[in-house]
């Protein structure tokens, strides 16, 4: 069976039954997973946050695809690399070149949330590996001619790609099946009214005032999805505190659960961008909570921490009556799994690094001189107030539109503190103070309109807002690194004759 030409196959056949046995093992444990998604994770944690910050400008919320498609190929690379050299030098070479990628996936596993028990999969994975590596570059049987040795290599080949994708297909609908649409959520005590219809405009291409749960951005440091059982579910109250809790997903239902309408924002947020949305949320209060374990008055600074042990932070005096909740529901129905199922903090007024811990499962009282937490050990702001900002929706950046009347719209926020007014300029014209919809709160954003004559040609349009405390958001432009960006947003649109 051993051929020259046949290596780099055996190689790549070697990778898929490796990978597929670790997801068939990964798919029966949630505290399991596949040995790419481990090496990703500590891929993520170990790189400059430069280069995460490249990832995110470049691939935005398709960065984590990237890297999983990066790892595929450098893997399907090196498992051809590997086979070559197996076949052509020394089986035992192969042989450690495969062990290698399974020990690299044990120290990624052992690094990960599950501990020891998390290895499983990269091991298991590491001995099919090497044994198809040496099935399939076994010398051929004396007296086996090269026509017959081809064949036997491409049944072969044929059997083990399907019994991986067998394998990895049972895995992979193992590790999908969740007990998310069987939660049924508690209504609020005091429910909200159903959002009225003055706080949106009916103007085609502006942002709905509500964010589709499947249309909500998404933004965090998990190459994928933790799965987390409610029936396992804990969240521990630690730290600076009277007295420490723990509570089941069932303690969290059966406590005081209200709603609450807030708009989350993305500190990776460009000017203009698109990384933030508004939900009506479902939880429990956090001061609450907080009030129940007793808070120690030297502590200053409250400490999420997520099922991968990612970690956000800020300050106790954002408890100052806001609605930081411990939120279990997301526009009427569950958390969806990619938005923190079970549970997760979402706090108004302050950038999700620091405050919108997902997948919670601690939270520890603590001080900003005794803990920095993931971003900001990366150099990122500890402070993290969300700025006053506003963004044109319609007409699109370099679109072609008719002359005449034109809505021009958008959407600006100033979280916790509310938008009072929002300005359009047209070219280097005055400001025109646009209509403003009805404010729901000072917690989410607010729709904004005018009606622009259109004259043929080339047009610049450009959008500042003002929040209720009286401050206008600054003309000059800032990278959101390290606090959020700063700066007017601005388009150019076409105007046909």
């Amino acid at each position: 069976m051993k051929h020259p030409r046949h290596g780099p196959s055996a190689g790549v056949l070697a990778a898929f039954a490796a990978l597929g046995l670790a997801q068939f093992a990964a798919g029966f444990s949630p505290r399991l997973r596949s040995p790419i998604l481990d090496v990703g994770d500590r891929v993520i944690d170990s790189v400059p946050s430069a280069v995460k910050e490249f990832a995110i400008d470049t691939f935005g919320t398709a960065d984590k695809p990237a890297l999983l498609i990066g790892i595929g190929v450098f893997l399907v690379a090196y498992a051809a690399v590997v086979g070559t050299v197996a076949v052509r030098y020394s089986r035992a070479w192969g042989v450690a070149g495969i062990g290698l990628f399974g020990v690299i996936g044990i120290l990624a596993a052992l690094g990960g949330p599950a501990g020891p028990i998390g290895v499983v999969p990269s091991a298991l994975g590491a001995v099919a590996g090497i044994t198809t590596l040496l099935w399939l570059t076994r010398p051929p049987d004396a007296g086996t001619g090269t026509d017959e040795s081809r064949r036997n290599f491409l049944y072969s080949s044929g059997a083990i790609a399907l019994s991986a994708m067998a394998f990895g297909g049972v895995g992979f609908w193992a590790d999908r099946r969740f007990e998310r649409e069987m939660v049924s959520l508690p209504r609020a005590s005091t429910p909200l009214t159903p959002i009225p219809p003055d706080v949106s405009f009916d103007t085609p291409g502006l942002s709905p005032f509500v964010t589709s749960n499947a249309d909500f951005y998404r933004i965090d440091t998990a190459l994928t999805v933790p799965r987390i059982s409610t029936e396992d579910y804990t969240l521990k109250i630690k730290g600076m505190v009277d007295r420490s809790l723990t509570l089941s997903y069932s303690d969290l239902l059966s406590r005081r659960i209200v709603e609450s309408d807030i708009t989350l924002t993305c500190v990776s947020n460009e000017v203009g961008g698109n990384l933030l949305g508004n939900a009506r949320w479902l939880g429990v209060r956090l001061d609450d909570l907080l009030a129940e374990a007793g808070i120690d008055p030297a502590a200053d600074q409250v400490v999420g921490r997520s099922i991968d042990r990612y970690t956000c932070g800020f300050p106790v005096a954002a408890l100052d009556g806001r609605d930081a909740l411990v939120a279990i529901g997301m526009n009427g129905e569950p958390l969806p799994p990619e938005h923190g199922f079970p549970a997760r903090l979402i706090v108004p007024g302050l950038y999700g690094y620091v405050s919108a811990t997902k997948w919670l499962t601690e939270i520890e009282l603590t001080r900003f001189d005794q803990f920095d937490h993931y971003w900001v050990d990366r150099g990122w702001a500890k402070q993290a107030p969300i700025k006053t900002q506003s963004r044109i929706d319609t007409p699109k950046a370099l679109g072609r539109i008719p002359t005449g009347p034109t809505a021009i719209a958008g959407v600006a926020w100033a979280q916790t503190r509310g938008v009072a007014r929002v300005e359009v300029k047209i070219d280097d014209g005055p400001w025109q103070e646009a209509e403003l919809a009805d404010e729901l709160n000072g917690s989410v954003w607010r729709q904004w309109k005018m009606t622009w004559d259109a004259t043929p040609g080339r047009h610049q349009i450009t959008c500042r807002a003002t929040d209720a405390l009286g401050q206008t958001q600054p003309e000059t432009r800032s990278r959101p690194i390290p606090d959020g960006a700063t700066g007017w947003h601005s388009i150019v649109t076409l105007v046909d004759s």
